[in-house]
């Protein structure tokens, strides 16, 4: 059997594809499985054994410059990579009209939400075949659930299973120069409502610092990079990473005592490596998107959403906490 998944963006969105996809290729022998993904994801349906071909999009970047003739040929070019093969299930597992359109350009019977439970109903009038998928369940059990419905297999087990165990022996080593028993730290998001605020990251590097696991930095933008660099001032032994690529980004991952983050799609990339640490919900809630563990792990991860439990001090001793458990 051969199906297209069309799970395009974002980061969080696609790692919470994964279980879906361990569930297919446990459930399904011989299943071949590809994945239509915007570009700047491209690693993470990659990192999965059962994924034979990623079919790479830019859709954000090509319609920031629609009138362009290499944005044009572009979208031809990855009309072509969809039609290249029949399938005999096309999986649109968001439920939008930009991921429908790649949905309708590819050969096989197209698959999704019904118009009560997708995120876009009208996108459902591209599906031939729609599936009722209940809101009120998390964003990864959704996609589980779809999946399941569309290849007719039961769900055995309720806790995912990402499928990356064996990655960190297949990424290459960026080559850095990391401090033993680091806790990496996940200050960037894509909300300023949903930040930590940097004094806060600054008491929790001044604690770590003096117990001798200090915070380790990444940075995706400018502005994150100078709040890194604002942390790290405040307390001696505290890293700012080089920018990374993802795959950079997931052995640092593997690598660390533990994670603590923000509602981050790299704080979801934590789960799916089976870390323990503590997520950070200032203005979001987790019950649907949260992050979830790894089946495989038995480490704790946990999610604080509640003021009293995101004051400094006490997450500060919930990470020592933690820790001192491992």
């Amino acid at each position: 059997m051969r199906i297209l998944i069309v799970k395009t963006s974002s980061l969080g969105d696609v790692i919470h594809m994964l279980p879906a996809v361990t569930d297919a290729m446990q459930a399904v022998p011989g299943i071949e499985i590809d994945w239509v993904v915007e570009e700047a994801f491209a690693r993470i349906p990659a990192w999965h054994p059962a994924v034979r071909r990623v079919i790479p999009v830019a859709l954000r970047r090509w319609r920031t410059r629609w009138w362009s003739p290499a944005s044009w040929g572009g979208l031809l070019g990855a009309r072509r990579a969809i039609r290249a093969q029949e399938y005999d299930f096309v999986v649109d597992a968001q439920g939008l009209y930009k991921s429908a359109l790649w949905t309708r350009w590819a050969r096989g019977v197209r698959c999704g939400h019904d118009s009560t439970t997708a995120r876009e109903p009208g996108a459902t009038r591209f599906y031939q075949r729609r599936f009722p998928v209940p809101t009120e369940l998390h964003a990864i059990q959704r996609n589980r659930v779809l999946l399941a419905a569309v290849l007719a297999y039961p769900i055995h087990d309720v806790r995912p299973d990402y499928g990356l165990g064996a990655l960190a022996e297949r990424l290459g080593d960026p080559g850095l120069v990391l401090p033993e028993n680091y806790v990496l730290a996940l200050h960037g998001t894509s909300r300023v409502e949903k930040e930590w605020p940097v004094e806060s990251w600054m008491h929790l590097a001044r604690v770590m610092a003096g117990q001798g696991r200090p915070l380790v930095l990444p940075w995706g933008s400018e502005d994150e990079r100078s709040r890194a660099e604002a942390i790290a001032a405040a307390a001696p032994g505290t890293v700012v990473l080089p920018r990374l690529d993802l795959d950079g980004l997931a052995l640092v991952t593997t690598r660390a005592l533990a994670v603590i983050g923000v509602d981050t799609g790299l704080m979801h990339l934590a789960a799916a490596l089976g870390k323990p640490g503590l997520a950070l919900y200032p203005a979001t809630q987790p019950q649907l998107t949260g992050v979830v563990p790894d089946r495989h792990s038995r480490r704790a991860l946990i999610n604080l959403d509640k003021p009293e439990h995101l004051a400094p001090d006490v997450v500060a001793g919930g990470l020592l906490a933690l820790l001192e458990t491992l």
